[in-house]
C-alpha cells in the first residue's frame, strides 16, 4: 500500500478518532505532507521511537504508541512471570504525553501485564529508579527529552532500569513489525492491573541521592548563603530538584514563570539547557538578585545546564563537557581526601566527550572507559560490574549535559547532577575558590581543550538515509589531517575497527555505531555521526592547544577542512 492509499485508509476508518480524521481533512490538499506521515513507519530503535506530534504511520499519537506498547506487551509475555512484575510508566511536560502514558497502561493491562502508572510527571531518572525499587519487568517514559516542543517520544525500560538493551529492543521490534492495522489496538483504560506508583517511591529515591553527598561540611557552612538560581524550564525537574537542594539546605531562587508545566515551552525557542539562550531568564534573575550560579534541566530532567560567574563577574554558561570534568575532578577529588576512592574505580564516557577525561582519571590512578553515545551503554557498565565486581563505578557522562553517580538509577540523572554541582560551588566558597577559578586551574594543569559541536539539520522520509550515507563515503577517503592537525588514526565504529597512518588496525571492542573518528595528533579528535533521535548530523570538534585564544584561532580552520570534505563525500 503507497502512501495515497494509506492515508485513504486511515481517513475512511471507522475506528479513527474524529478529532484525528479532521487533522487528515485538513491536509487533503497536501501530498507532500501526507507523505511524510503514511510514506515511512516511526522507527523503533534502542532509543525507543520519537517523532512530531500528529496523525500518521510516522508520527507520535496514540496508535503508534498503542502499537508499540502491544510489541513490549507481547515480548513480556514471552518471559515467565514478568507479567506479574508489572512495567512502570512515567511521563514529561510535553503535549500528549499523560494521554499517551494512559494509552500505554491501557494496552499492558488488556494485555495482563501490571502496569505502574505515575500520578503526576516524573522525571527519566525517578522512572529508572522506580523500575529497580518496585522489581519491574520494565519501563516506558514518554518523552522527547530536549528535542523542540512539536516532538514527543517513548523511551522503554529494562528491569535493570537502563534503557533496553539491543538485543531485547530487537525482538520488541519484531512484535510491533507484526502489527500492520495499526488502528487494532485497543486498551482496557479501566482495568484493575492499572495501579498508581506508591508514593514511598519518591522519598526513596531523595534518600538515595542524600548518600551521595561528597562535602556536607561545606554545604552546612556556605549552603544558605549561596545564592542559586534554578529554572525546570516548564519541565518534570521541578519537584525534585527543588526538594533535594530544600534537603541540602541550599539557598534556591527559582524562575516562577518557567516553572509551569507549559507544553509549548513558550519562555524559550527550545527547552535544551545545552544552549545558553535557554538559560537566559535564569541568567537575568541571577543579574537581579546577584546570585553566584544558574542551573536549568530539560523537560525530563535528564540534562542539566550550568551557568557561572567568570572572572569577570559575568556569567558564563559552561558545556557539558567543562561540567563533565568539573564534576569528574571534583568527585575523585573528595573521595581522595576522605580516603574513599575505591581501589577498582572507574569513570565512563561516550566517545564523543572530551579527551580531558582521560588526562584527570590518569591523575587520580581511575580506569576510564568509554561507550557510544547513548547512557545505556554506561548502564550496562554498571550492571557488568555490579554482576563480576572489577570495578566500583564513581562516575558517569556525556558531552550532551547528562551525567550520574551512583547505581540508584541507569540513566542520566540531572537530579544527582543539581545536588553535585550544588554542594561542588560551596565546597569551592568554602576552600576560597570558585567554580570558574577551579576550571582554570584544570586547563592550566592538563592543557586547553575547547570542545565544539556543530549540527547539520536534514529533512523529509530520507533524512536518516542521507545521513547515513554521508557517513560512509566518510570512511572511503583518506584524509591527511585537518588545518594545522595530521590525521593520527581513524576509528569507525560501524566496523569496530581503529586503522594508523601505517596501515596497522586494531579492534575498538564497543557496540558498534554508524560513526567515523578522526584522532588527530596532538591530542584533538573530530567525530562525525547522525543523530539517532533527531534529523542532525552531528559533528564534534575537541581541539587541544596550549590557550583558549591558539585554540579558538584554529578551530575555524579545521572546520573549513570538514565543511569541504562533507561536501565532498555527500554530492
Amino acid at each position: 500500500m503507497n502512501y495515497r492509499e494509506l492515508y485513504n485508509s486511515w481517513l475512511s476508518d471507522a475506528r479513527l478518532a474524529e478529532e484525528d480524521r479532521a487533522e487528515l481533512l485538513a491536509i487533503a490538499d497536501d501530498e507532500k505532507e501526507q507523505e511524510y506521515r503514511f510514506g515511512g513507519e516511526l522507527e523503533f530503535g534502542t532509543a525507543g521511537m520519537r517523532g512530531i506530534i500528529g496523525c500518521g504511520v510516522n508520527m507520535m499519537n496514540v496508535y503508534t504508541v498503542r502499537r508499540a506498547t502491544q510489541g513490549l506487551a507481547e515480548y513480556i509475555k514471552t518471559l515467565p512471570g514478568k507479567a506479574a512484575q508489572g512495567v512502570v510508566i512515567s511521563y514529561d511536560t510535553r503535549k500528549n504525553s499523560r494521554l499517551f502514558a494512559e494509552a500505554a497502561a491501557a494496552v499492558l493491562a488488556k494485555n495482563s501485564v501490571k502496569a505502574y502508572l505515575f500520578s503526576r510527571v516524573h522525571p527519566v531518572p525517578m522512572l529508572s529508579y522506580a523500575v529497580r525499587r518496585l522489581g519491574a519487568a520494565a519501563g516506558i517514559m514518554i518523552t522527547a527529552s530536549h528535542n523542540p516542543k512539536e516532538y514527543n517520544g517513548y523511551k522503554v525500560y529494562g528491569e535493570d532500569g537502563a534503557q533496553m538493551s539491543p538485543e531485547a529492543t530487537a525482538v520488541v521490534v519484531g512484535f510491533i513489525g507484526k502489527i500492520t492495522d495499526y488502528l487494532s489496538v485497543t486498551g482496557d483504560p479501566a482495568s484493575p492491573l492499572i495501579v498508581p506508583v506508591p508514593a514511598e517511591v519518591d522519598d526513596d529515591y531523595i534518600e538515595a541521592l542524600s548518600g551521595l553527598t561528597l562535602s556536607d561540611e561545606a554545604v552546612k557552612a556556605c549552603g544558605k548563603d549561596l545564592k542559586l538560581v534554578y529554572t525546570p524550564v516548564h519541565g518534570s525537574g521541578y519537584v525534585p530538584v527543588m526538594r533535594i537542594l530544600k534537603k541540602l539546605g541550599i539557598n534556591v531562587t527559582v524562575v516562577e514563570a518557567q516553572t509551569t508545566e507549559d507544553p509549548a515551552f513558550s519562555t524559550v525557542a527550545v527547552p535544551n539547557p545545552e544552549f545558553k539562550e535557554t538559560l537566559s531568564m535564569g541568567i537575568a534573575l541571577a543579574n537581579e538578585i546577584k546570585a553566584d550560579v544558574v542551573f536549568g534541566t530539560d523537560p525530563d530532567s535528564d540534562r542539566l545546564g550550568v551557568a557561572v560567574k567568570d572572572e569577570k563577574g559575568e556569567f558564563h554558561a559552561l558545556s557539558g563537557n567543562q561540567v563533565g570534568i568539573l564534576l569528574l575532578d571534583y568527585i575523585l577529588t573528595r573521595l581522595q581526601e576522605e580516603h574513599a576512592l575505591p581501589a577498582n574505580a572507574a569513570v565512563v564516557k561516550s566517545f564523543v566527550s572530551t579527551g580531558m577525561a582521560g588526562l584527570i582519571c590518569k591523575e587520580f590512578g581511575v580506569a576510564l572507559f568509554e561507550t557510544p553515545v547513548g547512557f545505556k551503554f554506561i548502564g550496562e557498565k554498571i550492571k557488568l560490574w555490579e554482576a563480576d565486581g572489577s570495578h566500583t563505578f564513581v562516575f558517569g557522562f556525556e558531552e550532551s549535559c547528562g551525567y550520574l553517580r551512583g547505581t540508584h538509577a541507569r540513566d542520566k540523572d540531572a537530579v544527582v547532577a543539581s545536588m553535585l554541582c550544588a554542594e561542588m560551588v560551596c565546597y569551592y566558597t568554602y576552600i576560597g575558590k570558585t567554580v570558574y577559578g577551579r576550571l582554570m586551574e584544570i586547563y592550566r594543569k592538563y592543557g586547553y581543550v575547547l570542545d565544539k559541536n556543530v549540527s547539520v539539520q536534514y529533512a523529509g522520509l530520507n533524512a536518516m538515509k542521507e545521513m547515513n550515507a554521508v557517513v560512509d563515503g566518510l570512511k572511503k577517503v583518506e584524509v591527511a589531517g585537518f588545518g594545522p592537525y595530521e590525521t593520527v588514526a581513524v576509528r569507525d565504529y560501524s566496523a569496530d575497527v581503529r586503522r594508523t597512518r601505517d596501515g596497522k588496525t586494531a579492534p575498538l571492542g564497543i557496540p558498534k555505531c554508524n560513526c567515523v573518528y578522526y584522532e588527530l595528533a596532538g591530542g584533538s579528535f573530530i567525530c562525525v555521526r547522525p543523530s539517532g533521535t533527531e534529523p542532525k548530523l552531528k559533528i564534534y570538534y575537541s581541539i587541544k592547544a596550549e590557550s583558549e585564544a591558539a585554540a579558538s584561532s584554529v578551530l575555524p580552520v579545521v572546520q573549513k577542512d570538514v565543511e569541504a570534505l562533507l561536501a565532498r563525500v555527500g554530492k
